[in-house]
């Protein structure tokens, strides 16, 4: 079994044992009780024909499977604080428990701290975490191409653009790029990482971000260790970043942040 398959073999479970407790229905009256969602591909800069300013995803992220514990985040809500001063455009919170260490209780922390688009960052594998996800605040949720077959990929997507969010469609290969493309993403994700295996190459961002055709909302994931990572993703048609480790392990991420939406923006004026 992959990485990713055991993964979300125990999302869904872990799932299933919420919906004993809170229902669908239930959570969909919560959801209509919840304030809009906050617009993120405006924030994401989606009305821009230039987009010359990087946009970045800053990650609360207490650990992964491929590095174990990263930091302990005793306040998230916090920790979204610093993100928010230092310029980030979305707070994306982790919310899967057993191999990133995330709660929805997270979700509801840094929802309740910030006034920026928040995306809860999880393996969604059914229409109830999607609107789980509105009930508690979120205005973004990510949806991977390689965990969801077209059928469900379509109809997650649209039910994320009925409750007025914004999905992250998140790819690794020209064939999953196709089919993101194919059934409307408007911000499409990137990621370097191979969830089969967790290995990482870098060089798969330019690889196929060429390939997204003008409009979408390009996304790099995972990979960004320092300036020239961003400096790399930017040049190569990245329109924001997502960057979870390289925050939570530095002493100083508001700071970070604004330094890595410098370097961006000039390497995306230079292209």
């Amino acid at each position: 079994m992959s990485v990713l398959l055991d993964i979300i073999d125990g999302v869904r479970k872990d799932m299933l044992a919420r919906q004993e407790k809170v229902s669908l229905a239930e959570l969909q009256e919560q959801a209509r009780n919840t304030a809009p969602a906050l617009d993120a591909w405006a924030a994401l800069g989606g009305e821009s024909t230039s987009r010359p300013e990087l946009k970045v995803f800053a990650e609360v992220k207490r650990r992964s499977p491929s590095k174990g514990d990263l930091a302990g985040i005793a306040d998230p809500a916090a920790l979204a604080r610093l993100y928010q001063d230092g310029g980030a455009s979305v707070i994306s919170v982790l919310t899967e428990q057993h191999r990133f260490g995330g709660s929805l209780a997270d979700l509801d922390a840094v929802r309740a701290a910030v006034d920026i688009p928040v995306l809860r960052k999880d393996f969604t594998c059914d229409e109830y975490m999607i609107w789980e996800a509105r009930a508690h605040g979120a205005d973004l949720v990510l949806l991977i191409v390689a965990a969801l077959d077209d059928e469900e990929l379509g109809s997650y997507l649209a039910l994320t653009h009925e409750l007025g969010m914004n999905a992250v469609v998140e790819t690794h290969t020209a064939e999953e790029l196709d089919r993101a493309v194919a059934v409307g993403a408007k911000i499409i994700g990137i990621n370097v990482r191979n969830l089969k295996t967790l290995d990482v190459d870098r060089g798969v961002f330019a690889a196929l971000a060429g390939n997204i055709p003008a409009g979408p909302i390009v996304v790099a994931e995972s990979g960004v260790r320092d300036v020239s990572d961003v400096e790399h993703y930017s040049a190569n048609g990245a329109h924001a970043i997502l960057v979870g480790e390289a925050l939570v392990k530095d002493s100083t991420p508001r700071e970070r942040i604004a330094e890595f939406k410098a370097a961006g923006a000039l390497a995306i004026s230079a292209r």
